[in-house]
């Protein structure tokens, strides 16, 4: 079944092209080096929640949407290999600005248990 890592990542509103090329780049390495598919989702119908919600997890601000995206890999392994990779890849590093606050970032690999 695989291997995913998932993010969720507070963008301002005014930087979403900024993200997407920054998303392409990363998601371009993360392919080279054994991800089978990389999406990036745009928040466009996050509500608001009674205890907590999307927004609240990553302390979006006003202005601020929350990106909601995953990587799939063909097993841990790949993933363990592939992510130093690219976490050691030159080509990962900013080219400048950083179009979000990556201390608000979540992030996290997990195992599936359904795949229907």
């Amino acid at each position: 079944m695989g291997y995913a890592d998932g993010y969720l990542v507070p963008v301002p509103e005014g930087k979403k092209e900024a993200y997407r090329a920054m998303a392409a780049k990363a998601a371009g390495l993360f392919r080279e080096y054994g991800a089978t598919r990389v999406v990036e989702a745009w928040g466009d119908d996050v509500p608001d929640g009674k205890i907590t919600d999307y927004k609240c997890a990553v302390k979006a601000e006003d202005g601020e949407s929350v990106v909601y995206s995953w990587v799939e890999w063909p097993s841990k392994a790949v993933r363990d290999d592939g992510m130093k990779k690219v976490m050691e890849d030159p080509r990962m590093k900013p080219d400048g600005e950083m179009p979000f606050d990556g201390r608000r970032m979540i992030y996290g690999g997990f195992a599936p248990i359904l795949d229907v």
